[in-house]
């Protein structure tokens, strides 16, 4: 019986699930991070779907960098080359999941260290267990977070804390992450299934070229070079003629009208 894939994706409607299967701790080598590329066009194509779950069948959601694959690159000039092309592609792979037009959660049920935490910093939304391990802890071993996380860490938890973290190569628990602003929810692991599940089905609800839009505009708003005012009207314009948009508004209308409320949302 051949190995499953490091990286499985399943389009289940609006809902699209990766899941990181290359046990035990997820790893991330060459042939993980394809298969990851290649489960994210998936989902990319799929028009239908709204919303998309990382989560990890190990008991590890990604412990970062395969460690085989750094000692044997870490010798030589030549290695060391292409180890610095590899953590590229990670860079490459990571942005395709920041910029998918479908909204992003993270379920960290276990550790998510250096290049793992680099995964779901790329997330839009992020959902930790209590007791999981988070954090870019590359500094202790005189790297740095090259897959992202000097970049998008402080976006996220603002610069004071991500120096903290970074330069301390803190490890936080889910609880201490979310008290930071670093995951958006922290709950006991027994409940963190069940607790993504609701987080996705409440997302899957909302029309999926409404989150495609609403992502379009956040992005500007991280680009001095863009007129995120002029984004919104564009991407208002283009959702007020859209079908399903134009059924939702109606009903909604017709729904204040005859309770007499007419008032916006």
């Amino acid at each position: 019986m051949s190995a499953p894939p490091p990286v499985a994706v399943a389009l289940q409607g609006p809902l699209a699930i990766v899941t990181l299967q290359r046990a035990p701790v997820n790893a991330i080598d060459e042939a993980w991070l394809a298969c990851l590329d290649i489960a994210l066009g998936a989902v990319e194509r799929a028009e239908s779907v709204a919303a998309l779950l990382v989560r990890s069948s190990e008991r590890q959601f990604c412990a970062g960098a395969d460690l085989d694959l750094m000692r044997s690159r870490f010798d030589t000039p030549e290695g060391r080359t292409r180890f610095v092309a590899f953590v590229r592609e990670i860079q490459r792979v990571f942005a395709r999941l920041e910029q998918l037009p479908k909204v992003t959660i993270a379920e960290i049920g276990g550790a998510a260290l250096g290049g793992g935490l680099e995964l779901a910093l790329a997330c839009d939304l992020r959902l930790a267990a209590d007791g999981a391990k988070l954090g870019l802890p590359e500094a202790r071993l005189g790297l740095l977070p090259g897959a992202g996380g000097t970049q998008r860490l402080p976006r996220i938890v603002g610069d004071s804390t991500a120096r903290r973290l970074i330069l301390g190569a803190e490890v936080l628990t889910g609880g201490q992450a979310a008290s930071l602003g670093l995951v958006h929810w922290s709950v006991p692991a027994a409940e963190l299934a069940a607790r993504a599940a609701a987080i996705a089905a409440d997302l899957t609800s909302i029309p999926p070229a409404a989150l495609a839009e609403c992502k379009r505009c956040l992005r500007a708003a991280l680009d001095p070079a863009v007129d995120g005012y002029a984004v919104e009207l564009d991407a208002t314009l283009a959702l007020l003629a859209n079908g399903a948009t134009q059924e939702r508004v109606r009903a909604f209308l017709a729904k204040k009208r005859s309770s007499g409320k007419m008032a916006g949302p």
